[in-house]
Formats: structure tokens, sequence, C-alpha cells
């Protein structure tokens, strides 16, 4: 039976020995996790999904990691995160945008209107 847990990464640690550090943020509370080179260090990260993680740092890219019985992660997913605070940016922008052709709008007429009254 594997488990998973679906959050976010806030923060990359990579050191010259080739070890990563990884702040994963999910339900609430932040898990370091880590791939180390050395064999003597304790790494619980293969580097391959440890660079992977590593690479989602300052994007709206949410993670599913899976772990085995032993607790070991077997696998990740990656998928768009959708970000509630740029959703409300883009309905006041579509709000403006509305403001905006409703003034194009009212400013044709004006020309229109100057057109019936022009004599030539």
């Amino acid at each position: 039976m594997t488990t998973s847990i679906f959050g976010e990464v806030i923060r990359v640690r990579k050191f010259t020995n080739g070890d990563i550090e990884i702040d994963f943020h999910h339900e609430e509370q932040i898990t370091e996790y880590r791939y180390s080179a050395d064999p003597g260090r304790l790494g619980n990260f293969p580097k391959d999904l440890a660079e992977t993680l590593a690479s989602t740092l300052d994007s709206s890219i949410c993670i599913e990691i899976f772990f085995q019985n032993d607790g070991l992660p077997s696998h990740i997913e990656l998928e768009q995160c959708d970000d509630e605070d740029d959703e409300e940016y883009d309905d006041e922008d579509e709000s403006d945008d509305e403001d905006e052709s409703d003034d194009e709008d009212e400013s044709d007429d004006e020309y229109e209107d100057d057109d019936e009254n022009t004599e030539f």
C-alpha cells in the first residue's frame, strides 16, 4: 500500500557536494526532504526526484509525492495549481476590459451623432 502527500516546493538548497534539500509545504506544515550523494549521510530522496522537485520552485506546479510502505518515495506527480490570487486579478481585469469597451462604444456614438449633424 502506498501513501501520498500533496503540496508544493517552497525552498530549495543545493550544495557544492551535490546534496539537495527541499522544503515541501503540505497540509499546513513544512517537511524537509534531502538527496545526498554521500552514502554515509541520510538521504531520503532519489536524485532524479529531488531534482524534479527543485525545478518546480517559484512556479504554479503542485506535486503529489507517493511513498512505499518503507517510507521511501516511489514516484511523484506534477500538476498545474489553481492560484486563487490570480483568479481574483483575472476577474478584476475582465471587469476593467468591459468598462473600457463600454467607453469605446459611447465614444463611437458621439462620432455617429456628429456625422448626422455635419453638412457638406
